[in-house]
């Protein structure tokens, strides 16, 4: 029943990607909420992976307990660094980045396979990256309806290229338990990629018909990976 603590009720940290901020969590949050977990959203400057985790870490040390570890695309990044936290007991990858030790976001995405769909990234103004407006909604988020992707294209928030290139430490994934949601629809990580990633971390796999965008669009389908993960 809604607001009734959830069997499994934890604390859920939501960490979010490049170019958007996290207020995409929106609908993830409240049906998190909902089931009685108490859910607090990351808002990463997204200047450097050392700052983003330094900004997950705060949130993570405000919790009064074990920590569900979330990360979307390249908050995957941020939570394969940031999930070393003793409070974190759990990581889950939303579509996301799961680099090993001393790989970073540039080196997983170098290399694209051939005929796989190439995120519409523009040339770096200030040592900032953007999506081009345009192709945005097709590329990052097909499913989501048509003036909320035009609001995400036009409320981007600039992703730092010292972000991309921060390596990773020590990958919290060879030591904790981790779930993934591969989006077989996805233009910016490319679904092979997600899964040589996932397999590698060990994650347990759920996939779903969606864009890179999925926890806008299908947010219960995230929420009950989330909630299956806090509570195994």
């Amino acid at each position: 029943m809604a607001g009734l603590p959830h069997e499994g009720a934890t604390n859920v940290v939501l960490v979010h990607g490049g170019f958007v901020d996290g207020s995409g969590w929106r609908d993830v949050y409240k049906i998190l909420k909902n089931n009685g977990h108490k859910v607090s959203i990351v808002q990463n400057p997204t200047t450097s992976l050392a700052d983003d985790v330094a900004a997950t870490k705060r949130v993570i040390a405000a919790q009064d307990g074990p920590v569900t570890l979330v990360g979307h695309s390249y908050g995957g990044a941020v939570i394969t660094e940031a999930g070393n936290d003793p409070k974190v007991s759990k990581l889950v990858y939303i579509a996301g980045f799961a680099p090993d030790k001393g790989e970073s976001v540039n080196a997983l995405i170098k290399d694209p396979p051939p005929g796989a769909p190439v995120p519409p990234i523009q040339p770096p103004q200030d040592g900032y990256l953007f999506l081009d407006k345009a192709k945005f909604p097709a590329s990052f988020a097909a499913d989501v309806d048509a003036e909320s992707a035009a609001f995400m294209a036009d409320s981007q928030v600039p992703w730092g290229v010292d972000a991309l290139g921060g390596t990773i430490t020590e990958p919290a994934w060879k030591k904790k338990p981790s779930w993934y949601m591969i989006t077989t629809d996805d233009k910016m990580i490319p679904p092979p990629a997600q899964r040589f990633m996932s397999e590698r971390a060990g994650s347990t796999v759920v996939e779903a018909e969606g864009s890179h965008a999925i926890y806008v669009s299908q947010p219960g389908a995230v929420a009950a990976l989330i909630e299956r993960a806090a509570a195994e």
